[in-house]
């Protein structure tokens, strides 16, 4: 729980990561009395959230939590698409899918985008992908956690066309775009890591940028991600910066000023 705790936001996940723990936990004590118990077939998920909200991240500690907790001896995380799952010709689908999925038994399969599946009731090499998932979940019963992401308003049209999948993923977690607070604190502690500050000027540009970011609803750079694209391009602004002067202070190495930021 200390790394999840380390990430900014997702309080309706970090809730979830307790509850999923005392359920585990209790669920191996029941195992232990000789009591009927739910596995890892009570646990698979629906991530729906834009890019740069941590889905990758917390389904790779999803798969840290069930190895811990004995549930899953991998815990490992094999992550996908639609491109490592569909075949060019037909017959390719089915054994493609189910090698890509036994990959993933004792941890974690994190089908990304999973909407693009199905796209279309044409689809049908999407939909043998599918349909390959779900029974491979009811063959392994146990022996992995399936977890599907992607767009929230795909995820629910995914759902819609595919009735089966609700009763298949008990678990749905919503994660929301982050606030102009949150980003600005993903950018104070990408900044850490990289041995970085920002001037007083600059951290009053930074909290202004990620909250017009914030107000802006952009699905597409939004997020963390658009915190990581923001600080590499400070980066190279400033290296351009000192680079004209004839010499460099540790302190003017390490802060970024507001000009950096290029707004």
């Amino acid at each position: 729980m200390t790394k999840l705790d380390d990430i900014v936001g997702v309080q309706s996940v970090k809730d979830l990561f307790r509850s999923l723990r005392a359920k585990i936990t209790i669920g191996e004590e029941r195992r232990r009395a000789g009591l009927p118990a739910e596995g890892a077939s009570a646990l698979h998920m629906v991530f729906s959230g834009n890019p740069g909200t941590g889905k990758t991240t917390v389904a790779r500690l999803m798969g840290e939590l069930f190895r811990a907790l004995r549930l899953l001896p991998g815990g490992h995380l094999v992550e996908v698409t639609r491109s490592d799952l569909v075949g060019e010709h037909v017959g390719e689908t089915g054994p493609k899918t189910r090698r890509v999925v036994e990959s993933a038994v004792g941890g974690v399969l994190f089908v990304d985008e999973a909407y693009t599946l199905v796209s279309d009731a044409k689809d049908t090499f999407g939909r043998e992908a599918l349909e390959t998932i779900m029974k491979c979940m009811e063959d392994m019963r146990d022996e992995l956690v399936v977890v599907i992401a992607g767009y929230p308003g795909q995820m629910d049209e995914l759902m819609a066309r595919n009735p089966g999948l609700r009763s298949r993923f008990p678990i749905s977690v919503p994660f929301p775009d982050y606030s102009g607070e949150e980003l600005t604190e993903i950018a104070q502690r990408m900044l850490k890591d990289r041995q970085q500050v920002l001037s007083a000027p600059a951290l009053r540009s930074m909290e202004a940028v990620c909250q017009r970011q914030a107000m802006s609803k952009d699905v597409q750079s939004g997020n963390a991600r658009f915190v990581r694209n923001l600080l590499e391009s400070a980066a190279m602004r400033q290296a351009e910066r000192l680079c004209a002067l004839p010499e460099r202070s540790r302190e003017q190495l390490v802060t970024l000023e507001a000009c950096d930021l290029g707004v």
